[in-house]
C-alpha cells in the first residue's frame, strides 16, 4: 500500500520558491524544506486562528514558552530557564544579529566548512572577518579538527584580526554529522582556551537517525552555557519554514542584554502566525514527526544504496547523513568541472552548487531526500543517465 508521503504535490502553485525557480521540466532537490504536507494539528491551529479574522501586532501566544521548555526537555534532556528563550524571526536573522550584536570592528568568526552558506556571508554583513577551518574526513566522515582552532587564531591573530566568535553548526548542513559527546567537549575546550562566544545553530536537532543522538552544546556545562546562544527552530522539523518563527536559548543574562541591545530596530516581531503554528506543533506534532522520520530514513538509506552499493551513478560518492535530509555528494571522481550545471543541464535536476559551502565545496551538489520516494527515485534515474550518456 502507498505511503501517504509518496504522493508527489503540486507545489508551483504555492508560492514555493523551491518549486518556481526553474523550469517545469526540472526536478528541484534543492533548497532545504520538505515536500510532505505538515502536520494535522499546526493545520487546524492556524485554520482556527485565522478564523478569528484580527491579525494585529502580536505578542508572545499563549502556551508557545512551555511548549519549547517540555520539548527539550522531552527530547533532549535540556531544563532551561524560561527567561533564557528569545523569540527570533529566523535563523538566518539570528546569525547575524549575534555577529552584529556581539562582534566588535576588525574581529574574526571562526567556522568549520563546509557549511550553509549565510555563515559564511553573515560576519561580513557585520564588518566582520570570516576565518574558515575546514572539517576533516577521518575514514569517510567528517570530523572537526581541535588542532584547526588554535591555528586558525593564530592565523587570525597574526592577520590583525583577532577572533571572537565562532559559529557551530550540528546538526551539521551540509555534511549530515551530528557530533559526539566527546567532539563536542573538544570544540568547547577550544572555545573556552581562546575566549570564544559560540552560536550553536542546531535547527536540525530533531531530525536525527536512529543510530545518533543529538546532544546541544550548551548543555555540556554551565561554563559552556554562560558563553553560547542557541539558535532553534521548528521550521525544518515540522516542514514550517514558511510561516518565520524560531528561538534563542540564551542563559548567560549579560549575553541576553546585549543581544536585546544589538537587535533595537532590526530584529522585528516574531510572525503571529508562526507562534500559534510552533506551539502547536511542539505540543501536539510528535506523532507526525516519528512517522516522517521513519520515511525520511528510509529514503536515506535509499540513496545511499543506490550510490554507494549499487553504484549506480559512476564517480559520485557519499558519506551516510546522521541527521537532516540532505545528502552531500562528492562529484569529484567524475571528472565534471561544474556538477551543478551538468545534472541542471543534462539531467534537469536542480542541486544544490557545492562551491557556496566554502572550503571543501567545489566537485560537490547538495541533494534534498525530503521529497516523496517516487520523486527521489525518478531525480536520481535522470542523473544517472546523463552520467551514462556523457
Amino acid at each position: 500500500m502507498p505511503h501517504p508521503f509518496d504522493e508527489i504535490p503540486d507545489r508551483r502553485a504555492t508560492e514555493s520558491i523551491k518549486w518556481r525557480a526553474y523550469p517545469a521540466d526540472v526536478l528541484p532537490m534543492w533548497v532545504a524544506d520538505m515536500d510532505f504536507r505538515s502536520p494535522e494539528p499546526v493545520i487546524h491551529a492556524l485554520q482556527n486562528r485565522i478564523a478569528q479574522g484580527i491579525y494585529g501586532y502580536p505578542g508572545q501566544v499563549d502556551g508557545l514558552i512551555e511548549a519549547i521548555l517540555a520539548w527539550l526537555e522531552t527530547r533532549h534532556g535540556w531544563k532551561i530557564d524560561p527567561a533564557a528563550i528569545m523569540l527570533v524571526p529566523g535563523i538566518v536573522t539570528g546569525l547575524n544579529w549575534f555577529c552584529n550584536a556581539l562582534g566588535q570592528p576588525g574581529e574574526s568568526v571562526l567556522v568549520q566548512s563546509p557549511v550553509y552558506p549565510p555563515f559564511l556571508s553573515a560576519p561580513g554583513n557585520a564588518g566582520l572577518h570570516l576565518q574558515q577551518m575546514p572539517l576533516k574526513v577521518w575514514g569517510g566522515r567528517y570530523s572537526p579538527d581541535a588542532a584547526a582552532f588554535d591555528s586558525a587564531c593564530s592565523a587570525a591573530a597574526a592577520d590583525g584580526h583577532p577572533a571572537s566568535l565562532f559559529i557551530l553548526c550540528n546538526p551539521h548542513n551540509p555534511v549530515g554529522r551530528v557530533f559526539t559527546r566527546p567532539e563536542l567537549e573538544s570544540i568547547a575546550a577550544a572555545c573556552l582556551r581562546h575566549n570564544l562566544t559560540i552560536c550553536s545553530d542546531e535547527i536540525h536537532a530533531d531530525l536525527v537517525y536512529s543510530e545518533s543522538r543529538h546532544i546541544p552544546i550548551a548543555s555540556l556545562d554551565p561554563e559552556i552555557a554562560a558563553r553560547t546562544v542557541t539558535f532553534m527552530a521548528p521550521s525544518k522539523t515540522f516542514n514550517i519554514a514558511g510561516l518565520e518563527c524560531s528561538f534563542a536559548i540564551v542563559p548567560n543574562p549579560d549575553l541576553r542584554e546585549r543581544l536585546q541591545q544589538g537587535g533595537r530596530g532590526l530584529v522585528g516581531w516574531v510572525n503571529l502566525l508562526g507562534q500559534v503554528a510552533a506551539q502547536a506543533a511542539y505540543a501536539e506534532g510528535a506523532p507526525w514527526l516519528a512517522d516522517t522520520m521513519d520515511y525520511l530514513q528510509a529514503n536515506r538509506d535509499y540513496l545511499y544504496n543506490y550510490i554507494m552499493v549499487e553504484k549506480r551513478l559512476p564517480g559520485v560518492t557519499m558519506t551516510l547523513p546522521e541527521a537532516t535530509y540532505l545528502a552531500w555528494l562528492d562529484c569529484s571522481a567524475t571528472g565534471i568541472d561544474n556538477p551543478y550545471a551538468f545534472f541542471l543541464q543534462k539531467a534537469r535536476v536542480a542541486l544544490n552548487f557545492g562551491g557556496e559551502f566554502g572550503l571543501g565545496g567545489p566537485g560537490f551538489v547538495r541533494l534534498n531526500f525530503g521529497c516523496p520516494r517516487p520523486m527521489l527515485t525518478k531525480a536520481l534515474d535522470r542523473m544517472r543517465r546523463a552520467l551514462e550518456q556523457r
